[in-house]
């Protein structure tokens, strides 16, 4: 039922554009904010497999580096359908942390759908003196700017947790920012470095063997990965539950046909077997049928950009 309900969408979208060609007639492009290799790129190109195969068409992965390169080029494409967006959750906070955009996050985009959920992970480096998230965070308190903390760049997923984190504590640590959050895991595990806030992606190989401190998971329920690991709601910390999703996107002004037909692909991959297994190694969770709405992705975002709007602003976190 549901391949002939996406078939009858394919078909709807090519009467619906100029010219009568079926849609998609052609391969697709997704372009993933985020640099070759890293975790924005890797759940794209495990998506593009599934929609492959629920198109069917071949879907091709354009990695751009870079928070704002990204975006900008999907803003700019022709809006046929034929280029798309995914992004994660540093796209809503991109619009406070930067004065000024080449795009407008809520009006640039036609949202088509949520791909993935993965939970952050506060860690520390082995033998950091806490013994559960609270005094983890005690220790941040006294610690203060004596103790440092990673991120991988302004706008990435650790940014924002380690945004919270502070807050939280209530104090400033000295920040450093890194080019992926892969080198800052090496020199945690060295001991050079004291906090970091990753994604549970990175960090589950490094937690199970025991080469770095780890204290809680900031989604709402305990991961299969780390089942010992208590939740930040379990913790006594509920303002410390994010997550890092992905979420697709066409360029504004595409034909709703041809966004609905795109969304409805991108539901079928999300119960693509492949897709499910890869993203379970990854400790990562395939979004459900109504996250990967159009209309729940479309609210989703504009609650995102002002979750994080006060948030920002009282950490005095910006860029030019």
């Amino acid at each position: 039922m549901a391949i002939l309900r996406l078939a009858c969408l394919l078909l709807l979208a090519g009467l619906g554009t100029a010219g009568a060609q079926p849609f998609p007639s052609r391969p697709i492009t997704i372009v993933a904010a985020g640099a070759a290799g890293g975790p924005t790129d890797t759940i794209t190109r495990i998506l593009a497999d599934a929609l492959g195969r629920a198109l069917p068409q071949p879907v091709v992965v354009e990695a751009i580096g870079g928070s704002l390169v990204g975006p900008q080029r999907a803003a700019q494409a022709r809006p046929d359908g034929y280029t798309l967006l995914v992004n994660n959750i540093g796209f809503a906070a991109s619009a406070t942390l930067y004065r000024k955009l080449p795009y407008d996050v809520l009006e640039s985009f036609a949202p088509l759908g949520l791909v993935s959920d993965a939970a952050m992970t506060f860690v520390a480096k082995p033998g950091f003196p806490a013994t559960d998230l609270r005094s983890y965070i005690a220790a941040l308190r006294e610690g203060g700017d004596r103790l440092n903390l990673a991120h991988a760049g302004l706008g990435s997923a650790a940014h924002l947790c380690g945004v919270l984190l502070q807050q939280a504590a209530g104090a400033r640590a000295t920040t450093i920012a890194f080019r992926g959050t892969g080198p800052a895991i090496a020199e945690l595990m060295a001991g050079r470095l004291d906090l970091l806030c990753d994604q549970a992606t990175n960090t589950v190989p490094f937690i199970k063997d025991n080469r770095i401190a780890s204290y809680a998971v900031t989604s709402t329920a305990r991961l299969a990965e780390l089942p010992d690991l208590p939740t930040t709601t379990e913790a006594g910390f509920p303002a410390l539950v994010m997550t890092t999703w992905h979420a697709m996107y066409a360029p504004a002004g595409t034909p709703a046909e041809v966004q609905e037909a795109l969304s409805a692909a991108l539901r079928m991959a999300m119960r693509d077997g492949t897709l499910r297994r890869r993203f379970a190694e990854l400790a990562t969770a395939p979004a459900t049928e109504e996250r990967a709405s159009i209309a729940f992705h479309r609210r989703f975002l504009a609650e995102e950009v002002a979750r994080w709007r006060p948030i920002i602003q009282a950490a005095g976190a910006f860029a030019d």
